[in-house]
């Protein structure tokens, strides 16, 4: 069943939104060589609780962190430890989220440690502005897949054959992390339930530099690619307002990222 929200459950997940991304700023921050995943784990959980939110990761399903930090070849659902130090170069993805007052958030973002390599930065950037394009389509009146089809459309567009991860995608959000719909990034536009104000949905392309097939690691949560090439992993909640896509996880509500597509967002 799909959860459409108030105009006041929106800003209450516009709260929630903020903690988020304060917390994914918070360990983007830390991020280092030397430092274990464990520590940006504790990072994360120490700025939600601050704010008097709790994580919405942690014992989901069991899990036993507040991030997901997911290395390398790890696509998503990476498991923080304490005895796993990032190296200059690795790349990792960041994945956190936050209930505020029975409302939940979610956001990722991908950073290397220290300088990437041109390949890297290239994939990050792409899987970046495909998440955005496809927040650019979160308008009333529209489908679900025109999300969908402006995410693949704008990988594919690219020289370089990207590899776009096939099942896991992005999903409705709102009193639970996970509601529907589910939010696959390929597929042709005009299908899928209709996009209306109140509809709120988490936006996460995750792209890969070879082949986009997976594997389940026997921890039963880190997926990883089959071929071994590196992935990037990026997400938004975003809102549809009768006004236009409001992206609650980022802290000028989407006006930089909305921007190349002649979007202004809320602040």
């Amino acid at each position: 069943m799909i959860q459409i929200k108030t105009a006041h459950e929106i800003e209450l997940m516009r709260a929630s939104g903020l903690v988020t991304a304060g917390a994914i700023a918070a360990v983007k921050a830390a991020v280092r060589p030397g430092v274990s995943t464990g520590e940006l784990d504790a990072i994360a959980e120490d700025h939600i609780r601050s704010k008097g939110a709790v994580p919405n990761f942690l014992g989901y399903h069991g899990f036993t962190g507040t991030i997901c930090a997911s290395i390398n070849d790890e696509i998503v659902h990476g498991i923080p430890n304490p005895d796993r130090r990032l190296a200059e170069g690795d790349n990792i993805s960041i994945d956190c989220g936050a209930i505020l007052q029975g409302w939940h958030s979610d956001s990722a973002v991908t950073v290397t440690v220290g300088d990437p390599s041109a390949e890297d930065a290239a994939l990050m950037d792409v899987t970046e502005r495909s998440m955005w394009a496809g927040l650019a389509k979160a308008v009333a009146g529209g489908r679900l897949t025109d999300i969908s089809a402006a995410v693949e459309q704008t990988i594919t567009a690219e020289q370089h054959p990207y590899g776009i991860v096939d099942h896991y995608g992005g999903h409705g959000i709102g009193t639970e992390m996970h509601q529907d719909p589910h939010v696959l990034n390929y597929g042709r536009p005009g299908r899928g339930p209709k996009l209306v104000p109140g509809l709120t949905l988490a936006i996460e392309p995750m792209v890969t530099v070879g082949d986009p097939a997976t594997v389940e690691l026997d921890d039963g949560w880190t997926v990883v690619t089959k071929d071994g090439s590196r992935a990037a992993h990026f997400e938004h909640t975003v809102a549809i307002t009768p006004e236009g896509p409001w992206v609650l996880t980022a802290e000028d509500g989407g006006a930089a990222g909305l921007a190349p597509f002649g979007i202004t967002p809320r602040g």
